[in-house]
């Protein structure tokens, strides 16, 4: 019997997302980026068990496995969205996050580009209001931030960094920078998007990644609140 490889690939996704634990880890990974270590622990799994697990999510394109940006020495797992936007059963193979309803707090190191960009697409894509801050703030925030988020409908021209000096339990914390992420030791429910620092290229190509990425992340959790 003829099957193209069109059939087969997703073949392989369904059954990656058969098993419970994977799904699992999928729809985790829905809202935020996990080390290996950070995902053994919430779902009480061995090392040897939780790289099973993970090198079938990754040989179905489901995940991708990279070094932190940070301390250079830990890995992040990510969750690649497009081969899952390709199943009509989408809906049926995971259930995406609800919104949070809770104020949004988007935080980095210097506060001048990745977090600033982050709570501007949160806001314009959700309706809802978020703040950024960062652990050591630059003095302004970076132009090629300002101009991406120009050329993508965006207003940055009177933001300003801001200190993270304080952690309100009312807020849904997301660190976008593994630097921040790590010198911060958050608690279990906050979230991490590793989002590369645009910065240390500044190019205009390395910021609209940025959007991109973030755009992605946060429209990719739209269809379960709308959907209410």
């Amino acid at each position: 019997m003829y099957m193209n490889m069109d059939i087969e690939w997703r073949a392989s996704i369904h059954a990656a997302l058969g098993e419970p634990v994977r799904l699992a880890i999928v729809e985790d990974l829905s809202v935020t980026d996990r080390s290996p270590k950070d995902l053994g622990q919430l779902f009480d799994l061995p090392t040897n068990l939780l790289a099973h697990h993970l090198d079938v999510l990754e040989s179905a394109g489901l995940i991708a496995r990279f070094r932190s940006a940070g301390d250079r020495r830990r890995r992040y797992v990510r969750l690649l969205r497009e081969p899952l936007t390709t199943l009509t059963t989408l809906t049926t193979l995971t259930t995406l996050p609800d919104l949070p309803r809770r104020s949004m707090m988007f935080l980095c190191t210097h506060n001048s580009a990745r977090s600033q960009l982050a709570a501007a697409m949160w806001t314009a894509r959700t309706g809802s209001p978020a703040e950024s801050a960062g652990t050591h703030p630059a003095a302004k925030v970076h132009r090629g931030a300002i101009a991406a988020a120009r050329r993508a409908g965006l207003d940055l021209s009177g933001a300003s960094p801001h200190l993270f000096d304080h952690i309100d339990d009312d807020a849904q914390i997301v660190t976008v920078c593994d630097r921040a992420h790590e010198e911060l030791d958050p608690a279990p429910n906050w979230w991490h998007w590793s989002i590369p620092d645009p910065v240390e290229s500044g190019t205009a190509e390395s910021f609209d990644a940025v959007v991109a990425d973030l755009d992605l992340r946060i429209r990719s959790m739209q269809p379960a609140s709308n959907g209410r």
